[in-house]
């Protein structure tokens, strides 16, 4: 229906060609726009709501003691939340508000838009299952071991002050809502706040996600990757980093640059990183993190993007 609505006004209403690049770019923003507004307006009000049932200081307690059991569940989360990078920050948001450890939302952040349901469907008809079951697991160490390195780093201080001073306050939080209105209206500020202060990182991001994805030819990067040698996954994941989109929408590309040739861990790497690391989320997040912090975590997520490319180029042989 969101789909429809946004061909239509592209098309009927603004009356740009459906075949044009910057018709399809429009269409791209409007569609992506209300999505994750929506999505972020809806998922934190219902995080909020949730929150006035549990004890926020007990939940922060009992994860940041559980070590990288923690960051195990909060993967397992990630893997079935069927959310691109941009559509997860939104419970990114609220854990980071609720005072959960900050590595462990890392866990989560990074596996929600590397693993769903549709895209292992997908990988099954493409790949079978012993690459799928293998990039599954792949993903949730992603997720796990990145998480617990940037937990480890106490990168805390790195996160904007007002959001700070919101984790700091949820750690004292003894407030009652005895009434189920209570409690809605507090899913409700909650949620107004934090759109009110993002919505506009939002457009930005997704402005420049859909000019990369329609005006940088999918064919200029397929010719990149394949003259690049054994430098092919460093270069694909760096090359996959700035574009934008689900994974699942990235799986025929990949198929497409490993039917020709380039090693399946290069062509994994690269749809890896478009889905997991993305221009527009780094936009997003600079809303709650400093940039040194937004570095860090691409840069430690896309060393283990490159590590987990070459292990499969190497088992390449025994995969297929």
């Amino acid at each position: 229906m969101l789909l429809r609505f946004a061909g239509w006004l592209t098309y009927k209403v603004i009356g740009l060609d459906p075949e044009s690049h910057l018709g399809g770019a429009v269409n791209f923003f409007i569609y992506d726009s209300v999505k994750i507004i929506s999505l972020l307006f809806f998922l934190i009000l219902i995080i909020g709501f949730i929150r006035t049932y549990l004890p926020q200081h007990k939940i922060k307690r009992w994860m940041s003691g559980k070590g990288v059991i923690g960051n195990f569940f909060a993967a397992i989360f990630g893997a079935i939340t069927p959310f691109c990078s941009c559509s997860s920050i939104p419970l990114f948001l609220g854990f980071l508000e609720a005072g959960i450890p900050l590595g462990v939302t890392f866990s989560f952040l990074i596996t929600s838009p590397l693993i769903n349901e549709y895209l292992v469907v997908l990988m099954l008809g493409f790949f079978g299952w012993k690459i799928t079951a293998m990039y599954v697991v792949s993903g949730l160490l992603i997720g796990v071991i990145s998480g617990v390195i940037l937990g480890r780093m106490r990168l805390e201080r790195f996160l904007v002050t007002d959001l700070i001073e919101r984790r700091n306050n949820n750690d004292n939080n003894v407030e009652e809502y005895p009434t189920f209105i209570r409690r809605l209206r507090f899913g409700y500020r909650e949620s107004t706040s934090i759109v009110r202060k993002i919505w506009v990182w939002v457009l930005v991001g997704v402005g420049i996600g859909a000019i990369i994805h329609n005006y940088v030819p999918q064919e200029v990067m397929e010719g990149i990757i394949a003259k690049t040698g054994g430098f092919s996954v460093p270069i694909a994941t760096l090359l996959g980093v700035p574009m934008y989109g689900s994974c699942a929408a990235i799986v025929p590309i990949a198929v497409v640059l490993f039917q020709k040739g380039i090693p399946l861990g290069t062509a994994l790497a690269f749809m890896m990183a478009i889905a997991a690391l993305s221009l527009p989320e780094a936009i997003m997040l600079r809303r709650a993190m400093k940039l040194k912090l937004i570095a860090i975590f691409f840069g430690v997520t896309t060393a283990a993007i490159i590590l987990i490319g070459y292990m499969f180029n190497f088992l390449q042989r025994i995969l297929l």
